[in-house]
């Protein structure tokens, strides 16, 4: 609320979606890591984990969680928790249900890409376990934004005080959540042998507080 020259004004944002971040407990960081890394050297237990078949990315590597990991880091409660904060005090929902549909990790290297898609459930988000020291320039050296390697959201058009996209820089142990039905794309990186790993969920919430409000 601002009060100037005698005049009242609130600013209200009554239109578009919240998206939440938070920071992955540095122990759950260090596991999944861990686990990624203990994973990837054994063929068997990947092509039973594989999830790259069902998704959209055009990246090195896509596999699951498996549940007794999850159960493990007791990362269903990360996310449960974070999604209940998020939900209630920025748009007043309670939720009694979360259920996880499926969580799994995605390792990017140099030129892999992730095309403009959106995600079933009602909840997703994606967190961040490893990210290149640099992602290299842009072709044209005057370039304002350098989109290497970033997650874009997505959300409408162009309207006046409306920006219909959102750019996320990764940093290790930054988690973001989003709605499901939310587009969005992550853009390919140069110049770098290193590895752009991160996790992502998807969840389903009660029916009542998922509906529109």
């Amino acid at each position: 609320m601002l009060r100037r020259n005698n005049m009242t004004t609130e600013i209200l944002k009554p239109f578009g979606p919240s998206i939440l971040k938070v920071s992955i407990p540095d122990e759950i960081v260090t596991e999944m890591n861990k686990y990624v890394d203990e994973s990837i050297l054994d063929q068997e237990k990947l092509d039973n984990l594989d999830h790259g078949k069902y998704l959209e990315g055009n990246v090195h590597r896509e596999f699951r969680l498996d549940v007794e990991f999850m159960q493990k880091i007791k990362w269903a409660e990360f996310l449960a928790n974070s999604c209940q904060k998020w939900l209630f005090e920025g748009h007043s929902i309670s939720i009694k249900k979360f259920d996880i549909i499926a969580s799994w990790i995605i390792q990017q290297y140099k030129n892999d890409y992730n095309p403009i898609h959106y995600h079933s459930g009602q909840i997703s988000g994606v967190g961040y376990l490893k990210v290149p020291k640099n992602m290299g320039e842009t072709i044209q050296k005057n370039k304002k934004n350098n989109h290497n390697g970033k997650l874009v959201l997505i959300d409408g058009s162009k309207k006046f005080l409306c920006n219909p996209t959102y750019v996320i820089t990764p940093k290790k142990g930054d988690f973001y959540f989003f709605p499901s039905y939310m587009m969005h794309t992550v853009y390919p990186f140069l110049d770098s042998s290193e590895e752009r790993r991160s996790v992502s969920f998807n969840a389903k919430i009660d029916e009542d507080a998922a509906r529109l409000r």
